[in-house]
């Protein structure tokens, strides 16, 4: 199990962590207009407006307790320690308009428009502005999160009352199991800053969808997390009749690749939908390098330049990079 874990803790070196893309997600707009983004989207009010915009970095309730601005400096803004006299209408919409140099606040004049800026400032005005007890919670039914109630086991694990370093037989049989919620369940959102300082070795996995703010068209697809439509390429494609190698390479393929390129070989789950340029697509019929193992396995062992393919010579060795190239070609073959 070192070896694995000393493997998982190199990827995580060259991959891009989960933790980080939502927190790319409040740097960078979604799209420079909002009919690019979704040409049937429309916005009923500043509350849909800044759940799709804003909440990622200042979070649901407005106190910034995100994870994503765990990694930010300076951190976003809190509004429920502000009053209109500490952050005045014109700031707040020079700051949408216009962004802030220096920090995370992008501008959004080129992805809203003039009522929509309106909107979505005097909403948190009217209901966030020096409110620390805001209703708008993100574990809200209107959220996805139906019973939230039901991760309690896992609660002492997210505040901190109980270290993730325990021993794992130290802990009480409740505490166990809020253990293995927390690690399946909780942590990709949850993992700053109470977890941060375990030195836990983390799997390199997507494990965290945003949640019913992807498209105001589109029913969502997963009914258990309310969180699709990536989770259809969240499917690992398992051939018939595998070889040793093939099998290891499957099982390799989705600890380290499935992250940018999908369990399923697409490219189209979460994490590689916000890479540029995009993942590539094992399943796409010109993916000539299925022909071509040579050329595809220095490829995995040297990476490409200026693009977020590492090098994985120096986490997995050349038996390991053989059984991936061997199950890649033979599930995402034509």
């Amino acid at each position: 199990m070192g070896a694995i874990s000393t493997k998982i803790t190199s990827a995580c070196n060259a991959v891009i962590t989960c933790a980080a893309w939502i927190a790319a997600l409040c740097i960078v707009p979604i799209s420079p207009c909002a009919a690019d983004v979704d040409p049937g989207m429309s916005f009923a009010d500043g509350k849909g407006i800044y759940r799709f915009y804003c909440y990622q970095c200042h979070a649901y309730s407005g106190n910034a307790r995100t994870l994503s601005s765990t990694y930010l400096n300076p951190r976003p803004r809190d509004f429920t320690a502000e009053t209109r006299d500490s952050l005045p209408i014109d700031r707040m919409l020079d700051a949408v308009r216009n962004g802030r140099a220096g920090t995370a606040m992008v501008n959004f004049d080129s992805v809203l428009t003039p009522d929509e800026i309106e909107a979505v400032v005097w909403y948190i005005r009217d209901e966030l502005l020096g409110n620390p007890d805001s209703a708008e919670k993100y574990h809200s039914p209107e959220n996805g999160w139906e019973n939230h109630d039901r991760y309690r086991a896992a609660f002492p694990f997210v505040e901190g009352e109980v270290r993730l370093s325990t021993p794992f037989d130290e802990l009480s049989a409740e505490q166990r199991a809020g253990r293995t919620l927390y690690e399946s369940a909780c942590v990709s959102c949850h993992d700053q800053p109470n977890s941060g300082s375990d030195a836990i070795v983390w799997e390199t996995r997507a494990v965290s969808f945003p949640r019913r703010h992807y498209s105001h068209r589109e029913a969502p697809l997963d009914a258990v997390s309310g969180a699709s439509p990536y989770a259809r390429h969240e499917i690992p494609v398992v051939p018939d009749n595998m070889t040793e190698q093939q099998s290891n390479g499957m099982r390799l393929y989705q600890d380290n690749c499935a992250f940018c390129h999908a369990p399923d070989g697409t490219g189209q789950n979460w994490i590689g939908s916000f890479l540029e340029p995009k993942p590539r697509d094992f399943t796409a019929v010109d993916f000539a390098l299925r022909d071509s193992p040579d050329a595809f396995r220095e490829i995995v062992k040297t990476g490409i330049p200026n693009t977020s393919m590492p090098a994985w010579k120096h986490v997995l060795s050349d038996d390991e990079i053989d059984a991936i190239v061997a199950y890649v070609r033979l599930a995402f073959g034509r």
